[in-house]
C-alpha cells in the first residue's frame, strides 16, 4: 500500500466524524460548483474523501465518478451512499494515474481540498489537463500561502506540519502562493474563468481546458 493511502486509511473514520470546520464556506463552494455542472456531465471528482460533496453534486449530473485513494474512504462514502439510497456516485479507491482511467474523458474534473497534498504538481495538472474534454472545466479548492489576513490557525499550521509528519500524525503537505499555483494551472494548458477565496487561504479556481 502506498504511504499516502495507509495515511488516510488510518484517519478515514475520525476524518468521517468530524465537522465541517466552516459551513458557509463549503455551501458557497457548493453553489458556484453546480452553477458549472450540466445535467448530461461527466464528472470526476478526485480525491472525494468520504462522499459527501459527490452524493450533494452528483443529481445533477449525467454521470459522477468519485475516486481516492484510500480504500477506507471509500468503504464509507459507499456506506453513506447505501443509507441515503443514492446510487448515481460510482466510487472507485484509485488515483489519477490509475490505468482505470486510461483513455477516459470527462466534462468536468473536481480536486477539492485536493492538490496541496499532491507530490507531483505538474504531472497531475497535465494527466488531468488529458483526462478533460475540449473546453472541460477543471475545479479546484486549494490550500495556499495564507496572507497577513488569514486566520492565526493556518499560519500556526505551516509551521506545525513538518513536526506532525515526523511523527506519522500528517501526510505530505506542500503549500504554494498563490499566483504559483495559477502560473503552473496557466502552463499546464488552463484559462481560468474564476478564483476566489472561499475563505482564506483556501483558493476556489474553475480553469478550462484551452
Amino acid at each position: 500500500m502506498k504511504p499516502d493511502a495507509a495515511f488516510w486509511d488510518g484517519i478515514a473514520d475520525r476524518y468521517a466524524a468530524r465537522p465541517i470546520d466552516d459551513p458557509d464556506a463549503y455551501q458557497y463552494t457548493l453553489e458556484r460548483t453546480r452553477a458549472y455542472l450540466g445535467a448530461n456531465d461527466s464528472v470526476l471528482e478526485l480525491g472525494c474523501g468520504t462522499g459527501s460533496t459527490a452524493l450533494l453534486l452528483s443529481p445533477q449530473t449525467g454521470r459522477y465518478v468519485a475516486s481516492d485513494i484510500s480504500h477506507r474512504m471509500i468503504e464509507i462514502g459507499q456506506e453513506k451512499a447505501r443509507q441515503q439510497g443514492e446510487s448515481h456516485v460510482e466510487f472507485t479507491t484509485a488515483d489519477l494515474h490509475d490505468a482505470q482511467f486510461a483513455g477516459a474523458h470527462f466534462d468536468a474534473v473536481l480536486a477539492l481540498n485536493l492538490l496541496h497534498l499532491v507530490r507531483d504538481l505538474p504531472g497531475a495538472l497535465a494527466r488531468i489537463h488529458d483526462m478533460l474534454e475540449s473546453g472541460g472545466l477543471f475545479i479546484s479548492k486549494t490550500v495556499c500561502t495564507p496572507g497577513p489576513g488569514a486566520p492565526f490557525k493556518y499560519r500556526l499550521m505551516r509551521l506545525l506540519i513538518p513536526v506532525m509528519q515526523m511523527l506519522g500524525k500528517a501526510p505530505y503537505v506542500n503549500i504554494r502562493p498563490v499566483a504559483e499555483f495559477e502560473e503552473m494551472l496557466t502552463q499546464a494548458g488552463f484559462k481560468i474563468v474564476e478564483s476566489g477565496d472561499h475563505p482564506p487561504p483556501s483558493r476556489y479556481i474553475v480553469a478550462r481546458r484551452v
